[in-house]
């Protein structure tokens, strides 16, 4: 009987056990998987578009200049209607002069365009070879001639678009009218002419700068800080089942703080936002999202 009794007791303590053990199974589970470590600020891989841009320096210049004299000599000048800056529109009355013989002529913009220069004074003489009257910037029509590094010039093509811009006139919309056939041998850059239109006087032989759009590449995108440049290559941490994982990527094109990445990274993979050599392969760490952490 006690046999029988001590038997039953046995069986009993170990089916308790066994359910015991099955029971603290999925807690140790989870626990593995309970973010360890120290808090990162992590963000979604998202696609982005970016523009490839190229940079030209140079100077103003009118694309085409119309000087203004008049057609006979031993003139007076008598009113002065134009003055330098302003905009001036074909057949347009820009200033009278005494005739020797007595009466007036008219002296008129032979073209639409915007006055690039005057030496048009009141009793100052006037003739068909001395200095020119006015000269008239042809239709509004300027060019950023500027110079291209060797590299960029054959990403360069007709009708690109670009942004130009000039110290005191802002930002204006230009294009690619023409591309140099040869580079600069002393200082290996190429020349391109970007046109623009203008009503406002652009002052002639200003600097200015051109950011042309020569494509477009859409991929990952990563803040810049993410990425790190070591000897071993680019790379970007990510995080996954709450450790830092290391991998090696390349990149392309910068917009905005933000960087392109053609190969090594999915979209939706989980990246640190700033990526640092305090954080190790493996190491286990509690991953905060970049809008959670900016609240």
């Amino acid at each position: 009987m006690r046999s029988l009794l001590a038997r039953s007791f046995s069986q009993t303590f170990v089916a308790l056990a066994g359910l015991a053990l099955a029971a603290a199974q999925p807690v140790r589970a989870a626990d593995d998987d309970a973010p360890k470590g120290p808090a990162v600020t992590v963000l979604k891989a998202a696609k982005s578009c970016f523009s490839d841009i190229v940079e030209a320096t140079g100077s103003i210049i009118a694309r085409e200049e119309t000087s203004v004299r008049p057609e006979r000599p031993g003139l007076k000048v008598t009113e002065v209607l134009a003055e330098a800056g302003e905009t001036t529109t074909a057949g347009q009355v820009l200033a009278r002069l005494a005739l020797p013989e007595g009466g007036t002529l008219q002296v008129t913009a032979p073209v639409a365009g915007v006055i690039a220069t005057s030496t048009a004074q009141i009793g100052s003489p006037a003739s068909a070879k001395g200095e020119a009257l006015f000269t008239i910037v042809a239709r509004s029509e300027y060019d950023l001639v500027g110079l291209v590094a060797t590299n960029d010039v054959r990403k360069l093509a007709v009708n690109q678009p670009a942004t130009v811009r000039i110290a005191g006139a802002g930002d204006i919309d230009g294009k690619v009218r023409r591309i140099g056939p040869t580079v600069e041998a002393n200082i290996q850059q190429g020349m391109v002419y970007i046109g623009i239109s203008s009503q406002k006087r652009l002052l002639l032989n200003a600097s200015g700068r051109a950011l042309i759009k020569t494509g477009q590449s859409c991929n990952v995108a990563v803040p810049l800080t993410s990425v790190q440049y070591s000897s071993a290559g680019t790379v970007v941490q990510v995080i996954r089942r709450n450790r830092v994982e290391t991998k090696r990527v390349e990149t392309g094109l910068m917009s905005g703080g933000n960087i392109e990445v053609r190969d090594g990274l999915n979209e939706g993979d989980i990246v640190v936002a700033r990526a640092g050599a305090l954080l190790r392969e493996g190491d286990p760490v509690r991953p905060v999202m970049a809008s959670e952490a900016a609240k």
